[in-house]
């Protein structure tokens, strides 16, 4: 079987793809597994390093501005989609595809399009509670799978949609707790896990810099933080400018979080993005949560994923727009101070995980696979 593989631009489309792409190579042991992604983004570090080989074409989003800078980028982006027609065409007649299978992402839309006007069955991952606007444009070719029955709302009524959950690998929460802080070197008190995703986030960096300064005069807490490649540098020159180590006095600053299931299961709060597979994670892990939803993603879809938790009392929500040094300490001390509160937030994220979400996909690959062959 010949597998073709796209989504990317960030990690919350490649993992999910990583974590299929790995399911069907464990449940079809001939499967050939070819990955496309958007040159130059991260898709193409990853998935090598997770041993895929992976094409690429220049493809990108259209910005909604209307600002000279923002013009040229949408000029470039029409041309950009205009020519990855005539590339995801070359890729599908050299590879023949036996079924695409995307994750969200702009690389997605062209090559899925192609595949399904060529006849091969296309299956498609939302793992956003409000899908993105390639996913809606796919459903009209995809069968959709999603991560919450809600998603359904969005989609339209003759789609073909099946609610599967958000896939994880098998072992990601299976970590137990004392034994992944022990690997990192943890002493006992509460460890805060930190993190504004790949690349980062400068709000968060500057809060999380500042909650820093507060939490070693105290010295209650320890701390694991990724800054994320775009920020990394400028929170290392801030930290060392207010005489802040790190890695020392239980304060762990680091670029990217490259063992996120270890330090995942040693945290006792964790401080994020909400992006909806962060989310499964949380959710899986049990763990509670401090969510800052990015404003800048379409249609303030990580709002709305925040939600699910903090409407269940799993997770705080702080916009950015209130977020600062002090705020973010004082959530982090409402919760760390109240062990009672922290046990119940974590029972009621663990409530809210949908587990067996691989099996379900798979079903749905193999229905697609059968319904192609009839």
């Amino acid at each position: 079987m010949r597998v073709l593989m796209t989504g990317g631009g960030t990690a919350g489309h490649i993992n999910p793809a990583l974590t299929i792409a790995k399911a069907l190579g464990d449940t079809y042991p001939d499967c050939e597994i070819l990955f496309v992604g958007a040159e130059g983004r991260m898709e193409t570090r990853l998935v090598p390093a997770a041993g895929y080989r992976i094409e690429t074409m220049k493809v990108s989003g259209f910005m909604r501005k209307l600002t000279p800078a923002a013009i040229g980028h949408n000029i470039g982006a029409a041309w950009q989609a205009l020519t990855a027609g005539g590339r995801a065409d070359r890729i599908i007649r050299e590879f023949k595809p036996d079924i695409a299978i995307g994750t969200g992402g702009y690389v997605c839309g062209p090559i899925l399009r192609k595949a399904a006007k060529r006849g091969i069955p296309v299956v498609v991952h939302e793992s956003n509670a409000l899908p993105g606007v390639t996913v809606k444009m796919l459903s009209k070719w995809a069968t959709v799978c999603v991560s919450e029955e809600s998603a359904k709302a969005y989609l339209p009524s003759d789609a073909k949609v099946v609610v599967t959950g958000n896939p994880l690998p098998a072992d990601f929460a299976q970590i137990p707790k004392e034994e992944a802080r022990k690997r990192l070197g943890l002493d006992e008190r509460p460890l805060v896990l930190s993190f504004g995703g790949s690349l980062g986030a400068s709000a968060i960096n500057c809060a999380v810099s500042g909650m820093l300064e507060k939490s070693r005069r105290e010295g209650k807490l320890q701390h694991i933080h990724g800054a994320g490649r775009a920020g990394y540098a400028a929170m290392c020159d801030a930290l060392k400018a207010s005489g802040i180590p790190l890695h020392a006095d239980g304060i762990d600053v680091r670029e990217y979080i490259d063992n996120m299931k270890d330090c995942m299961a040693a945290a006792d709060v964790v401080i994020c993005r909400c992006g909806a597979m962060t989310l499964t994670e949380l959710q899986a892990c049990g763990k509670p949560s401090i969510l800052i939803p990015s404003p800048y993603v379409a249609e303030n879809h990580q709002f709305h994923n925040a939600q699910a938790l903090v409407s269940r009392e799993a997770a705080l929500c702080m916009e950015e727009k209130d977020l600062t040094a002090a705020s973010l300490w004082e959530a982090v001390k409402s919760i760390t101070d109240d062990p009672a509160k922290l046990l119940r937030m974590g029972e009621n994220a663990r409530k809210g995980a949908v587990t067996g979400a691989m099996d379900r996909i798979l079903e749905v690959v193999a229905d697609a696979l059968k319904t192609a062959k009839q």
